[in-house]
């Protein structure tokens, strides 16, 4: 899905973003995309050594970036040297998406149409915005609210008192009570006087035959999406940061936290009230302890428990009594 559906862009040229830099090329941009998935006539950002790789085969024509690592990135890309490279981003998400910061309430809410989503089992008091798609064989629970754009498939089951926005959901999907997905997600640069809000302009992305349990928060990404892979289960209060990526096949007990952009990969099991820090990689078939707080990457295979985390053998011997 390229254009974004959830959010109205402002068309601004970056040399009235960044007035000190002198540009070789025409400096319109179509949108702003992480390394990974940005294109030709799209701005991007490159603030840590550990993305030099994504940094290397990036597309953007343009990249918020610093002076230490901007020789990673292709000579084809222009650099925009900066002293901080997500604050400048965040500036730069608000100017062109503007309200991005902030959850206002959708004002185009209104009462489903039984019209309009034949096939669907609607509770009392659901409101539902405008261009919002169900499939055929939903139910959707009292007091639930559907934003605006929000895609549902089919067989899917709400709960009660959930919210959705800025959120694409596949088929088969369970999302029991009192859930929250999609909104905005914990992200700000400290500044002296006041904190700058983070923009959040991702969506997040439940792939099909996904069970969410009761109270659970999910936050959409802040510019890649926050993506739940096919056939995971999460149990009640499981708390997902922005841009995280869960695999498939994964089982995550209660009360487990993940930090922003982590990624876990498949067949993943993680015991109740587990950490898991921001920007780390968990591989293939790892299974985590429950209370273990895991502070560094994870190979494929592995078996750790602790703070920090250890291999599990390590873990039963230091705490032998």
């Amino acid at each position: 899905m390229k254009k974004n559906i959830f959010f109205k862009k402002k068309n601004i040229k970056l040399n009235s973003l960044f007035p000190k830099v002198s540009f070789k090329k025409n400096t319109k941009i179509d949108d702003i995309k992480p390394l990974h998935i940005a294109d030709v006539n799209q701005l991007t950002f490159f603030e840590s050594v550990k993305y030099k790789n994504l940094a290397e085969k990036t597309k953007a024509s343009f990249c918020i970036t610093n002076k230490k690592i901007e020789k990673f990135l292709p000579k084809k890309t222009e650099k925009i040297i900066v002293d901080n490279v997500l604050l400048e981003l965040a500036k730069a998400l608000k100017a062109i998406y503007p309200g991005s910061d902030i959850d206002h309430n959708d004002i185009y809410l209104n009462a489903p149409k039984a019209k309009k989503f034949r096939g669907v089992i609607f509770g009392n008091n659901v409101l539902v915005g405008n261009n919002v798609e169900i499939g055929k064989n939903s139910e959707i629970g009292s007091n639930t609210i559907i934003e605006h754009n929000v895609k549902i498939g089919k067989n899917c089951i709400i709960g009660y008192g959930s919210i959705i926005r800025k959120s694409i959901i596949g088929d088969n999907v369970v999302i029991q009570d009192n859930c929250k997905i999609g909104q905005k997600g914990f992200g700000f640069i400290p500044l002296k006087n006041k904190n700058f809000k983070f923009p959040h302009i991702g969506k997040v992305v439940i792939k099909n035959d996904v069970e969410i349990a009761s109270g659970c928060t999910i936050d959409r990404g802040s510019v890649d999406d926050t993506i739940i892979g096919q056939n995971t289960y999460l149990d009640n209060q499981v708390h997902i940061a922005h841009n995280v990526q869960i695999g498939s096949n994964c089982l995550i007990a209660g009360q487990v936290g993940f930090a922003g952009s982590s990624v876990i990969g498949n067949d993943v099991k993680i015991g109740g009230q587990a950490g898991i820090s921001g920007h780390l990689k968990v591989g293939n078939n790892v299974k985590i302890g429950g209370g273990s707080g895991v502070v560094k990457d994870v190979g494929d295979n592995q078996i750790i428990m602790g703070y920090p985390a250890v291999s599990f053998k390590e873990f039963i011997k230091k705490n032998k009594r």
